[in-house]
């Protein structure tokens, strides 16, 4: 085991607080939903108990509904906003007990994760994954009813925020249409007292966000309502992307568990996923890209969740190679694939959030796409790439890909998770 496996191993048994992590202590001091399925991935390496046990903490917070939310609130801690206070989604998650939640969800990349699980492990694994099966089920009827847009015919957002790419540049298409509520109220930020505040969304930006959340609010959390007239509705192809490959791999797990009686309910999403995938194929762009439900005007950049197309096994051969075309450009202005935003973008910014950082997260469900689909040289780019980040900068949030400085939160949960399961040199010696 080297020193940076250590490492990681020392990151996520200090960000554990008893059965969930935080992804880094005061800057994110709750349990955010796609984070702890990587970190189910992290402790793996190690503990299999512990990993199971990170995701039945998740699915606790799951709303009657059947969404799983952004962040599960287990106290209120005023290191972080906006918290519990704001959101006041107590009466709308479910019936008493319910714990504190957001209002939105995030990209559902939990029941891929639960399947790399049990096919990597024994059957106490599968016996655990039975446990979880009909929650994550659920999840995924909440996102092609609740958030299936009628307009597009494709799953949507109502908020940067679920989409886990929060201020990446796609969203100025929503946010430019949008206006501030008049009767916002009057707030404090804590995340730009942690961190570099250049590295941050901005002060309008914020306000934007808090005043869908005030929207939301207001309508006692009813999705229904929020989709068809929310102040922001986007198609995004990260979520696409990631719940046409969960629902794959939903399927597959059925199979595994002998559920016959859900597979054609899940087939059906299938289809649904792969026939709505070409409304995101920009052709000015050679990708796919987000678009404003609204008007229909599509993001003008390639972004790391554009090559989630390989990872979803979606797309014509034409797309695909256009796709493949964009990274070639993209890999020789950068020093580190793959940045979240594009480089010959105006808005290119490769310290600011999802405005150009290299994120573990993604890099790891690119570099598993395109192994797939036989991008092998490019794979092992973006693959080795994650690695040469983590042993130059250490584990932080996400990266520079031009001088490989890390960015924003230290000692982060998800990179710990991801080295130890993808990018660490001796896991790749034993997949070798």
């Amino acid at each position: 085991m080297s020193e940076l496996d250590k490492q990681a191993i020392e990151i996520l048994n200090k960000n554990d607080r008893g059965g969930y992590t935080v992804p880094t202590a005061r800057l994110y001091p709750y349990q955010w939903n796609w984070d702890s399925a990587f970190v189910a991935l992290g402790f793996c390496a190690f503990d299999r108990q512990r990993a199971w046990q990170e995701l039945a903490f998740l699915l606790e917070g799951q709303w009657h509904n059947g969404m799983i939310p952004s962040i599960i609130f287990r106290s209120d801690d005023p290191d972080y906003f906006p918290g519990p206070s704001v959101w006041q989604t107590q009466s709308a998650c479910a019936t008493p007990p319910s714990i504190p939640s957001t209002g939105i969800s995030q990209p559902p990349v939990l029941a891929s994760i639960v399947l790399s699980m049990v096919k990597a492990g024994n059957e106490s694994d599968l016996q655990n994954a039975a446990a979880l099966f009909d929650g994550i089920l659920n999840w995924h009827r909440w996102y092609q009813s609740k958030r299936l847009s009628p307009v597009s015919g494709t799953v949507v957002t109502v908020h940067p925020w679920e989409t886990g790419r929060d201020n990446c540049p796609d969203w100025e298409l929503g946010l430019s249409t949008m206006q501030v509520d008049p009767q916002l109220e009057a707030y404090e930020r804590q995340d730009t007292k942690h961190v570099n505040p250049q590295q941050r969304p901005s002060k309008l930006q914020y306000d934007k966000y808090l005043s869908m959340v005030k929207f939301g609010r207001e309508r006692a959390w009813e999705h229904e309502l929020i989709t068809a007239n929310g102040p922001f509705v986007m198609a995004d192809p990260g979520i696409h992307f990631i719940l046409l490959r969960a629902n794959k791999d939903l399927l597959e797990l059925a199979g595994l568990l002998e559920r016959t009686d859900v597979v054609t309910e899940i087939e059906a999403f299938i289809q649904q996923g792969i026939d709505t995938t070409n409304y995101f194929w920009n052709e000015s762009v050679g990708a796919f890209t987000a678009r404003n439900v609204v008007n229909g005007e599509y993001s003008h950049g390639v972004t790391s969740a554009s090559a989630l197309c390989f990872y979803a096994g979606a797309g014509t051969e034409a797309q695909w190679q256009r796709t493949v075309e964009n990274l070639d450009r993209i890999a020789g202005r950068v020093q580190y694939m793959l940045p979240s935003w594009d480089p010959d973008a105006d808005d290119f910014d490769p310290q600011r959030y999802w405005c150009g950082p290299v994120w573990p997260q993604m890099n790891y469900l690119l570099s598993i796409g395109l192994e797939e689909q036989g991008q092998s040289l490019l794979a092992d780019r973006i693959r080795q790439d994650m690695s040469r980040l983590i042993q130059r900068s250490g584990f932080w949030e996400c990266f520079n890909p031009i001088s490989g400085e890390g960015c924003i939160g230290t000692d982060f949960s998800w990179t710990a998770a991801i080295w130890l399961a993808w990018a660490s040199p001796s896991k790749q010696e034993m997949a070798a």
